[in-house]
């Protein structure tokens, strides 16, 4: 029957509207349990369609013209089965247009013979499509057809007829989006060909403005349905993630008006690659599709901008809440929910035998508390679209940019508080991880694994530096290294490639300035001492990671130059700035034997004799490159060298492996031992 009959239809005649799911990514293939899973969730959904089209199946793609083995055939006629026993359409993909020649007869059978061989597997819905492929053709389909539009018409033609009309026929153009289109989508010739050559029963898959489009506006579909004189399926990538596999998409269906409805002829989700997280894409999507008619009583309207009857956030809460009963569900995995009177919890428990229950003075069990809602809002705002970040992901964007520009040398209660906030984010973030690897849907848990473990060590990273410019412990002495561990910095080499293009950054979906800070080593003047002394009296009270602060600990000679009561030596001095202020100094004495004297310090003679200068440096928590400090420092002691020292050292306290990490990483500077000095001090000494 053809695509406009009653079998499309309904009683009405009315086509019926395309909705579901297409597996068109990149990447591995679901499996065929998943799928079958799948159309149990499309029936119970209300969804009807499933388009086959896994980019890496070979036989799909790269092998067309290959038959399927027994084996292989076997798993598609289950498979086709599953489909219908869920009132799901089933139509199988076919993509040939890597090599195929147009114009070569022999070319058209096999693709015929191949589409005949599942048609006796029991489908009767097909489609060709020609996405992704070069748009040139060779010599010999030039010879036959005027146009690449041409070619493709012609076969689809073919094709479809010789199926004697299916069910269902799609076919993806070349130009399946705006942004292909030249000069325009009216004015495109490839897609007045095919609007005016394809035969009326063929339906056309488009994906919107752009591949990944952010936004389908009811006057653009109009726009093409009058080129492709029929409306549109909608090949939706909002949810694809097979371009980047840093990111993943959790957030809800939206930023399509269901206005659109009536004006398509369908709607597919093409989404994230790892099956299981896809619940929420395919769940908001069936809510979209039902509020047209009335049929999602739990879905108002008036949010984010969205037309009457459809709530991407109350679609996105709904689907959340039946997510989490799934997670919660052990569904196959080692394990039970058991409740008891104030909590639920997954127990590993083996038959027959009583939980283990620690003695008085014992270490009592860890059990993680249970996974919640909160936690997979707040698990959907870390994952959200291509073009937004969810709303606390956005709020602990904000809070770090803030705290950072705001970081001055003496922090308001403002600035406590934000920090503090942002800390609290941080540590939910965490919570969430922890809940969501001890849920007992272990399937699930393992498609999200990369992700949450990598989102919980950016936001570590994130918290650790909030903590360093608030002058808490430890963080400082880890990001001021030439030599951090690797999960210190996000790797690879396409970041590193990325890294290095200009504009790098220019799409993050947080705008902000360049995040190459740009730091000024200057000499230093009598004007800079106040900034100088308070940039001292922060690094006093911890800020240089040591465990408690510098005035309880033991006092050092270049603690005088800091505080002023010895003035450096003409020449010697330098400070550095960044675009907040003065955010570190060095300061040097070409002789040190004065100011020990003046603090009752006693320097060996052989210290004084091959060291006779001493130097001291202190840089910011917020200064995290440790190149500005290396560059200042090289000039100091340029300077000593240019006024005759044959050698400087510099005193440091034991607990601030901050500066002992980095003068030990000057190269130039060697541990000096056999010096009398105060309990928990270092010397560290370079010849000049």
């Amino acid at each position: 029957m053809s695509a406009d009959g009653a079998q499309r239809g309904g009683s009405s005649g009315t086509p019926r509207f395309i909705s579901g799911v297409v597996e068109g990514f990149y990447g591995r293939p679901w499996t065929m349990e998943q799928r079958t899973e799948l159309f149990k969730r499309e029936q119970q959904w209300g969804l009807n369609t499933y388009l086959y089209a896994p980019k890496d199946d070979y036989k799909h793609r790269m092998y067309w013209r290959e038959l399927y083995s027994p084996e292989e055939a076997d798993q598609l006629k289950a498979l086709i089965s599953a489909a219908k026993q869920h009132q799901v359409e089933f139509i199988y993909a076919i993509s040939p247009g890597l090599d195929i020649t147009f114009s070569n007869p022999k070319e058209v059978v096999a693709l015929k013979r191949k589409l005949d061989q599942v048609k006796q597997f029991g489908c009767s819905s097909f489609s060709l499509l020609f996405d992704d492929i070069e748009a040139e053709m060779c010599a010999a389909d030039k010879k036959a057809f005027s146009s690449f539009a041409h070619a493709q018409v012609s076969i689809t033609n073919q094709v479809y007829e010789h199926l004697r009309s299916p069910e269902t026929f799609l076919f993806c153009p070349t130009d399946y989006c705006a942004a292909f289109c030249t000069p325009s989508v009216s004015q495109s010739s490839y897609l007045q060909t095919v609007g005016e050559k394809l035969l009326p029963g063929i339906d056309i898959l488009w994906t919107g403005p752009k591949v990944v489009s952010h936004k389908i506006s009811v006057e653009s579909i109009v726009e093409v349905t009058s080129v492709l004189k029929r409306p549109p399926v909608i090949w939706d990538n909002i949810h694809a993630n097979d371009y980047d596999p840093q990111r993943l998409f959790l957030g809800p269906y939206k930023d399509r008006p269901t206005e659109l409805i009536p004006k398509l002829r369908g709607v597919l989700t093409n989404p994230n690659c790892e099956f299981y997280p896809n619940f929420v894409a395919i769940h908001t999507l069936a809510t979209w599709c039902r509020s047209a008619d009335g049929g999602a009583p739990d879905v108002e309207m008036g949010e984010d901008g969205q037309d009457c009857g459809y709530s991407p956030t109350k679609a996105l809460n709904l689907a959340l809440s039946d997510w989490l009963l799934e997670l919660m569900s052990a569904d196959g995995a080692a394990g039970q929910l058991k409740k008891d009177s104030s909590k639920e919890e997954w127990m590993q428990t083996d038959s027959g035998e009583s939980p283990y229950v620690p003695g008085p003075e014992e270490n009592p069990l860890y059990t993680a508390e249970p996974l919640t809602l909160d936690d997979l809002k707040l698990l959907s705002d870390l994952f959200y679209l291509p073009y937004e970040h969810g709303p606390t992901a956005r709020s602990m964007l904000q809070e770090l940019d803030w705290l950072k520009t705001h970081s001055q040398t003496e922090q308001t209660e403002e600035w406590r508080c934000r920090a503090q906030h942002f800390d609290q984010m941080c540590k939910a973030v965490v919570q969430m991880f922890n809940r969501l690897s001890n849920a007992p849907n272990r399937r699930i848990l393992y498609d999200l694994y990369n992700y949450i473990c990598d989102i919980k060590s950016g936001v570590g990273l994130a918290c650790a530096h909030v903590k360093a410019l608030g002058g808490q412990d430890s963080p400082a002495a880890q990001l001021m290294t030439d030599d951090p561990e690797p999960w210190g910095f996000r790797g690879g080499l396409s970041g590193e490639f990325q890294r290095m293009l200009p504009g790098h950054g220019n799409r993050d979906l947080f705008r902000h300035p360049p995040m190459t800070a740009v730091y000024t080593v200057r000499p230093y003047s009598a004007e800079d001492q106040t900034t100088v002394q308070r940039v001292f009296k922060e690094m006093q009270k911890g800020g240089a990671g040591d465990k408690a602060p510098m005035m309880m600990q033991p006092p050092l000679i270049s603690d005088g130059l800091s505080s002023g009561e010895v003035p450096p030596s003409p020449g010697n001095a330098f400070v550095m700035e960044d675009d907040v202020g003065v955010c570190g100094y060095a300061f040097a004495l070409i002789d040190a034997r004065p100011a020990a004297a003046k603090f009752q310090r006693a320097l060996s003679p052989s210290l004084c004799e091959d060291f006779p200068s001493l130097v001291g440096l202190q840089v910011l928590p917020r200064v995290t490159d440790p190149s500005p400090a290396r560059r200042m420092m090289a000039l100091l002691l340029s300077s000593l060298r240019s006024s005759g020292s044959r050698g400087a050292f510099c005193e440091l306290r034991a607990s601030d492996r901050r500066m002992i990490d980095f003068f030990s990483k000057l190269g130039s500077f060697k541990h000096m031992s056999g010096v009398d000095l105060p309990q928990d001090v270092l010397v560290l000494a370079a010849g000049l």
